[in-house]
Order: C-alpha cells, then sequence, then structure tokens
C-alpha cells in the first residue's frame, strides 16, 4: 500500500468520523433545528458505509500482509475493538446514569435505553447487540451498532480465510444463522474494500487518465443521486417488493440497496486514488496521522459525551456559538479518550503478551497459518 493511499485513507477514516459527529450534534434537541440539514442528507449514516468499505480494506490488507496467522488476525482484530470499546461502555454508562438522574427530562425519549453494567459489557464485548433479531441500544451510545456488524464481517471473513471443504461451509452456515440477515445486507460494502485490497496487490490499477475519472466522479455521482432523492427512492421501492410499509423493521439496515451502491461509489473512488497515489511520494502527514488516530474513539464516544454536556453546559452561549461550543468541547473530551486508550493500543498489545502463556500467544501455536 503507497504512502499517499495510506494517508489518503486515513484523512477519509478522519472525516467520516466527523460526519457522523456532526450529524448528531445536528439533532434539534443539542442544537435547536439550527444545522438540521445535515439530518436530512443523512450523511451519518452515509459516512458508517465509508467505514465498512475502509475496514474491508484495511481488514484483507492485514490478512495477507500482517496478520497471516489465525490467532494472531483474532488478537489483532479484538484488542483493536476491545482498547476502545470497553472504555466506551464504561464511559458511557457512567454519563448516561448521572446524566439521567441530574437532568432525566434530557433523557426521556427513544435516543436512551436503560442498560445495567453486566448486560451493557456482555452484549457490548460480545458485539451481539444487532445479531440475530436483536436490535439493542447501549444507553445512548447509538453509533456502537456497527461494531456489531463489523465483528460479525470479521468473523465470517477468518471463517473463509482460515476453513475449507465442508467444515467451512457448516461453520459460515452456522455463523450467518447466529448473525442473522439484516447484518448481512450491508456485507457487500465491506467485501467492496476486500475486492479493492486484491486488485490493489495485485497491482491491478486502472491507467492515471481512467483513475482520475474514478476519483472525481464517483462524488459528483453521489451528490446527483442524494439530489434525486435515490437512498429514499431505493428504500420505498425495497419495501414495495418485499411487501412493506417501511424499512423500519430492518433497524440499521434499512438503506441496504442504497448502502450497496454507495459501496460501490466509495470503492470506485477509491480505486481511482489508489491509480492516482502510485508512484508518488508525499511528505509524513503527521497532522493527518494524528487525527485518524483518534478518529475511532471520535466516533464512539461523542455520543454519550453530546447527550452528557448538552444539559451539563446549559448556560452555554446561545445561538451559534453555543452549537460550536458544545462540539468544541465534545471534541475535546474524544481527544483526551483517545489519547488514554486508542493511541495506547501498541502498549496493551504487549502487555497483553506479556501475560498470555507462551504456548498461546498469537501466531505462535503451531498450525495456526494459512
Amino acid at each position: 500500500m503507497s504512502r499517499g493511499f495510506s494517508l489518503y485513507l486515513d484523512a477519509l477514516r478522519f472525516g467520516a468520523a466527523c460526519l457522523v459527529l456532526l450529524s448528531h450534534w445536528a439533532y434539534p434537541r443539542f442544537t435547536e433545528g439550527r444545522h438540521l440539514w445535515l439530518r436530512e442528507l443523512n450523511l451519518g449514516s452515509d459516512a458508517v458505509v465509508v467505514f465498512f468499505v475502509l475496514s474491508g480494506l484495511v481488514v484483507a490488507y492485514a490478512a495477507t500482509e500482517k496478520d497471516r496467522a489465525s490467532g494472531r488476525f483474532a488478537f489483532q482484530r479484538l484488542t483493536r475493538l476491545w482498547s476502545v470499546a470497553l472504555p466506551a461502555l464504561v464511559l458511557g454508562l457512567a454519563l448516561d446514569r448521572t446524566g439521567a438522574t441530574l437532568w432525566p427530562a434530557a433523557y426521556d425519549g427513544w435516543w436512551y435505553t436503560p442498560a445495567g453494567l453486566g448486560e451493557t459489557l456482555i452484549r457490548g464485548l460480545s458485539f451481539t447487540s444487532q445479531w440475530g433479531g436483536d436490535m439493542l441500544r447501549l444507553g445512548t451510545n447509538g453509533p456502537y451498532w456497527s461494531l456489531s456488524y463489523e465483528a460479525a464481517f470479521y468473523l465470517l471473513f477468518a471463517l473463509w480465510l482460515w476453513t475449507s471443504g465442508m467444515r467451512r461451509l457448516v461453520l459460515i452456515a452456522c455463523a450467518m444463522v447466529l448473525i442473522g440477515p439484516r447484518i448481512l445486507l450491508l456485507m457487500p460494502a465491506w467485501l467492496m474494500g476486500v475486492w479493492l485490497w486484491h486488485r490493489i496487490a495485485a497491482g491491478n490499477l486502472p491507467a492515471r487518465t481512467a483513475s482520475l475519472a474514478l476519483a472525481a466522479g464517483a462524488p459528483v455521482l453521489y451528490a446527483a443521486a442524494l439530489a434525486l432523492g435515490a437512498p429514499d427512492a431505493l428504500s420505498a421501492q425495497s419495501a414495495a417488493l418485499l411487501g412493506l410499509p417501511h424499512m423500519g423493521s430492518f433497524g440499521f439496515s434499512d438503506e441496504f440497496a442504497w448502502n450497496a451502491l454507495l459501496g460501490l461509489l466509495v470503492g470506485a473512488h477509491l480505486l481511482g486514488v489508489a491509480g492516482l497515489a502510485r508512484g508518488r511520494s508525499p511528505g509524513e502527514g503527521r497532522a493527518i496521522r494524528w487525527l485518524a488516530g483518534g478518529s475511532f474513539s471520535l466516533y464512539l464516544v461523542h455520543y454519550p459525551v453530546l447527550q452528557f454536556l448538552s444539559p451539563a453546559m446549559g448556560a452555554r452561549p446561545g445561538g451559534l456559538l453555543g452549537d460550536l461550543t458544545l462540539l468544541a468541547v465534545t471534541l475535546a473530551v474524544c481527544f483526551v479518550f483517545a489519547a488514554a486508550f486508542e493511541r495506547t493500543l501498541s502498549a496493551q498489545r504487549r502487555l497483553l503478551r506479556d501475560v498470555m502463556p507462551t504456548s498461546r500467544k498469537p501466531g505462535l501455536t503451531s498450525g495456526s497459518t494459512r
């Protein structure tokens, strides 16, 4: 993976996290409807699809280039998730409990589902809150749903990669039954990232003119699709074909047709960017790397923080200044959280390896490689 392309992926990852934050900040209960256009464009949901494509690409890259042993792959993926998910769940629970006690009216709505510590940790750390027929919201942490999808994609990818024959078919079938059809409906976007990495690894990149057309054309098509109301039209058509009044029963997969199309557009855009970045040597991009290094925390922590700070900062200035103050403090909290947990992932992994028995250290067990 070229440095330029890697740097672009980092910038895109941070940008997608910011879009999710802004789409939630735009809720009327936080900013009194002054930025409702962000909600109406539904950019936050689209940004999650961008995350899925990026995830598929990065995980496929890791599995073929760095984490070629099944044990190491599992260790790397789980520690990446748990290093942020565990403290995010604890922080979210603490903020929710405190906020619901101090300002009960602010938590009286669809956005808050009270849950005990045990249920929060078990369902949160197993990433099963959306599996099967469940659509469990963990407190106010709405964005946590996507981790349930991510973990499912990792599991299916690993089973495909490190099993074979009838065993592969049986295990994947069992996993799909446990995961449920709703999650599988969004997997095409993730698989687009996997396909993209294999094409990049094979050196099968388009020529410069075609790369420019893909890199620039995909965002233009995306903007045109939004202007024409394609997401709503596809959802309505899906509901009609299924004989449903609406797609609400599909939870976060209610726009699966649009999400598949969006995944295709993101994949085409990134293929073009990869072609343009070939042979180029950009600078270090330290600012971009640093911002991206806190993007997972920003994504996973911002909602409980927003929900808590909004009533807690009731005396903040009104209007746009107050909105920006709430946004700035939320960003600050998220990046302090990232400094404590996300940016210390390497140290956390070293600590875990030090305390694990040698025979069980990931990548060292015989027979674990492909």
